[in-house]
């Protein structure tokens, strides 16, 4: 486990490029199991969730070229030997389970772990995967393993799930793009990682309707193809450096941003008294903005931030707006309505000094601009709240260390470097 050490207190000034969007590239992955003609993959990020599926598809005799520093990925399938897999998928990753569409149409069988206990968040239930596999087709027994089979091959098949759920979403379609007759989702993902594996589908040759919204409608092909996909940029890294910015004080400007997919996340920072410009696709926000939380109109109610599935404010991001209200003037409800286990790390926040209110396991109330002081603190094993740790600390002038944050190199390459590049004294350790 490695440590960020942070000499806080400086305004970060400078432009970023940010990586392809961790949440594309894993399903997108997965996706190329769906064919054994040749997949390019531009824009890829270099991150430890990658490697893992890539040592995976090696292992199994596919073959693979990444070349790390152009971010380009080659990958052909057609080695792939359904003999060689004897239950090991990646592991300590929950994408793994988008697995199990994909290696169901080449290995018709599948057998894997049961584990399923969950994560720092909570309770991360594998039911909805295997009810979508279950309808298209595919039996599902389980004891101390699951066993996955499926008799010739997908079935198209209506299903509604109970709630919203992406990675779900991105296993039901690479089940009915090649299932035999009409599938239907209803209640279905749509967040910009969603959109980008269906459209990737499509350009492969599938038949889906409804990409972006609610209902999903694919009509089973025979075969798909190969060719050659860009990831597009990660709008959680995209806000991340936007906030630092507000948060020391500076002024970042962020490249490749794709403006459409930010109309609420703005709105968002406005509530907490930031503005964010654009000059074309670069996402800025100027220096020495005062951090105030905005009354709402309703002036008996609390200003909140709710996260949900998109086109709500996407949960993964609730941690960095936290972190900038530690910062801000006056009072916020925060309210994660997906994950029981999202605001675990509030202690970890108290210990700089910030005054939250932990209402519930889904909402919180942060109480801003209370006098803030350097601290060590232990990072979750979840991505943004390391990130929202290391916004804290990096607007607190001293050392400041934040303990076990290696987890964000899951989704940020060269985060480090990246600090380092717009003025922030940071390092591993």
């Amino acid at each position: 486990m490695a440590d960020l050490i942070v000499h806080g207190g400086k305004p970060l000034r400078g432009a970023i490029t940010p990586s392809g969007n961790k949440n594309s590239i894993l399903p997108l992955l997965c996706a190329s199991l769906l064919t054994n003609e040749k997949i390019t993959f531009l824009n890829v990020p270099n991150i430890t969730d990658v490697e893992k599926f890539i040592a995976f598809f090696l292992g199994q005799g596919s073959h693979i070229v990444w070349n790390r520093d152009a971010s380009k990925m080659e990958i052909d399938h057609s080695g792939f030997d359904n003999d060689r897999l004897s239950n090991e998928l990646p592991a300590g990753m929950r994408s793994s389970v988008l697995l199990y569409a994909p290696l169901l149409h080449r290995m018709k069988k599948l057998s894997v772990p049961n584990e399923t206990n969950g994560c720092s968040l909570g309770i991360r239930e594998i039911d909805p995967h295997l009810e979508i596999l279950e309808k298209l087709g595919t039996s599902v027994s389980l004891n101390n393993k699951i066993t996955l089979r499926l008799k010739g091959g997908f079935r198209g098949a209506l299903h509604w799930p109970d709630y919203i759920s992406v990675t779900t979403t991105e296993s039901f379609a690479m089940a009915a793009v090649l299932a035999n007759g009409k599938s239907v989702l209803t209640n279905s993902a749509s967040e910009p990682h969603v959109q980008d594996t269906c459209t990737m589908l499509v350009e492969m040759g599938a038949r889906i309707k409804g990409i972006g919204t609610s209902k999903l409608t694919i009509h089973g092909v025979k075969k798909l193809k190969g060719g050659t996909f860009t990831i597009n940029t990660d709008h959680h890294e995209v806000v991340t450096f936007l906030a630092l910015g507000a948060i020391t004080g500076g002024e970042v400007r962020v490249r490749n941003s794709i403006p459409h997919h930010f109309d609420l996340i703005n709105r968002s920072f406005a509530k907490l008294g930031v503005t964010i410009g654009y000059e074309d696709d670069t996402a800025l926000v100027q220096a020495k903005q005062k951090l105030m939380i905005a009354p709402p109109f309703t002036s008996n109610l609390l200003t909140k931030i709710e996260a949900a599935p998109w086109p709500y404010f996407p949960v993964d991001l609730l941690p960095c707006m936290i972190a900038l209200s530690v910062r801000a003037h006056g009072a916020i409800l925060f309210w994660n309505k997906v994950y029981e286990g999202g605001f675990t790390w509030m202690p970890e926040l108290s210990k700089f000094g910030a005054h939250v209110l932990v209402n519930d396991p889904h909402r919180i109330t942060v109480f801003g601009a209370r006098p803030l002081r350097p601290a060590i603190v232990e990072a979750p094993y979840v991505i943004r709240a390391a990130v929202a740790l290391y916004m804290v600390a990096s607007s607190i002038e001293g050392k400041s260390v934040v303990k076990n944050a290696d987890t964000i190199k899951r989704a940020h390459p060269d985060f480090v470097e990246n600090l380092r590049s717009i003025g922030a004294e940071v390092e591993w350790e």
